[in-house]
């Protein structure tokens, strides 16, 4: 199906051919029984959601096409709302009254957070509906996640570039999360969506997201290969049990990011999720060979042990933000001076050795400006990834 065609600037019009692809959601039904017959007998009916009117749409001017994916609690639909391209998240089941009280709460969390958080590097918040069928609707992110973008270029590694400004993109989603106290709590490449360009990063899924709170939150929050070690019990615990973990969590789930961006290989693959748990609390982390060598500290740091000592993203954004201006500046400079040499049996040209002038015309520059950011950290209070690596 092509893309509606634009009307004006910010309005699409939708033909009547396009129309045939799109069903409106009422016409979702839950498999076996009658609804109503169902719904009037289902137990746990009794929560009332408190969202603020503002935020509710019309579920009859949403209009449902193709599956974008699917998870087990929600399937995320391609779909239209007042004929703008969009996407729909569809809680599971269809009627709102066959879901629990417990992720009805969980829900109505979601749409409060995601409505407030306003920033270009995470998905826009549309509207929500609750009645007949729970569900969010935000922009349409045509370029997929950032899952199915490594999956799909694999074995080859993305260009290091592209994959710091990525990584950039997360962090400054993050950092906008954080300093409003909210955490992720499942960040990983999934819920991670592409524009259509394949430029930019938005960060999606607030379905585990919650405000920071002082004590201890469920420990059950996130997917296993992206769960920091204070969330893991090497010793079996009850279901449900809780745990002190603080927003640092989210630091370690961005390592393993930033790892396969790096690598755009699988973390712990091979593993179940007993194995990757055990693992990950036992302290054992992906390989760091063929990472470069500048962003191994920044690595390690992320993923250290103790939530403590990983740093906040606001210090990792300037970190990969000079990282990605020294790669920008590296582009630019002047090829390696050639000389030739009066060798009348090869009659070759040579480079300077990489060993002698290359390397102090390079390296030299580069140093002095590790030096300057150490000296700029310590006055600042931040930590300096780089005077690790030096």
């Amino acid at each position: 199906m092509q893309a509606p065609a634009m009307a004006e600037p910010g309005v699409f019009s939708v033909s009547d051919n396009d129309l045939f692809d799109f069903f409106p959601v009422f016409s979702l039904k839950n498999n076996g029984g009658n609804d109503d017959e169902d719904c009037a007998s289902a137990k746990d009916n009794n929560f009332v959601f408190n969202l603020d009117p503002s935020l509710l749409i019309d579920p009859s001017c949403v209009l449902i096409g193709q599956v974008l994916g699917e998870g087990p609690q929600a399937i995320v639909y391609e779909g239209l709302y007042n004929s703008r391209p969009v996407a729909v998240k569809v809680i599971q089941p269809n009627s709102t009254c066959f879901i629990s009280s417990e992720r009805k709460e969980k829900f109505q969390r979601e749409v409060t957070l995601l409505s407030k958080a306003k920033h270009e590097n995470i998905v826009k918040f549309i509207g929500a509906s609750v009645e007949p069928t729970m569900m969010i609707v935000t922009e349409l992110m045509r370029g997929g996640t950032i899952q199915k973008y490594l999956w799909s270029t694999r074995p080859l590694i993305p260009d290091l570039k592209l994959s710091i400004s990525f990584a950039l993109d997360i962090c400054r989603a993050m950092e906008f999360l954080h300093a409003n106290g909210i955490i992720h709590r499942d960040l990983k490449p999934s819920n991670l969506l592409l524009s259509e360009n394949k430029k930019q990063v938005k960060l999606a899924d607030f379905g585990l997201a919650r405000e920071q709170i002082k004590g201890a939150m469920t420990s059950e929050a996130g997917t296993y290969r992206w769960m920091a070690p204070e969330l893991f019990s090497v010793e079996p615990v009850p279901k449900g049990a809780k745990k002190e973990y603080d927003h640092k969590a989210d630091v370690y789930s961005f390592s393993i990011v930033l790892w396969e961006l790096l690598t755009n290989k699988t973390p712990y693959k091979g593993r179940n999720n007993v194995m990757v748990a055990y693992a990950t609390a036992k302290n054992v982390r992906p390989s760091l060979e063929n990472i470069p060598k500048d962003i191994i500290p920044l690595l390690e740091s992320c993923w250290a042990e103790d939530p403590k000592d990983r740093p906040e993203f606001m210090e990792v954004t300037d970190y990969l933000s000079n990282f990605y201006q020294e790669l920008c500046s590296e582009e630019t400079k002047p090829p390696p001076k050639v000389i030739e040499t009066e060798d009348y049996d090869r009659n070759i040209k040579e480079e300077d050795s990489p060993c002698t002038t290359k390397q102090l015309v390079i390296d030299r520059p580069l140093e002095e400006k590790r030096v300057k950011r150490c000296k700029k950290s310590r006055s600042s209070g931040w930590f300096c990834f780089s005077c690790l690596a030096h």
